[in-house]
């Protein structure tokens, strides 16, 4: 990966009561266990505007909804390594 990857967490009110508290640590771990932390600019966003397809997430510009602590490391495994 040359460019820096864009990683993006909606913490609105929404997708955080929804669970992407728990979203948030699965991806922190993800991104240590891969060794990701200087490739990865990884910071949380407010409401993207999806609220009702919640939780949310962004890499690079394309949204994922409906995001859980397990289905993120699916969306990391084929968006970052």
């Amino acid at each position: 990966m040359n460019k820096r990857a864009e990683l993006i967490i909606c913490l609105g009110s929404s997708c955080f009561a929804r669970g992407n508290k728990a979203t948030l640590k699965a991806i922190m771990k993800f991104l240590d266990d891969h060794d990701l932390k200087e490739k990865v600019n990884f910071h949380g966003g407010h409401c993207f505007g999806n609220c009702a397809d919640g939780p949310n997430i962004s890499i690079n510009g394309k949204l994922y909804t409906g995001v859980d602590e397990n289905g993120i490391i699916d969306i990391l495994t084929n968006e970052l390594l």
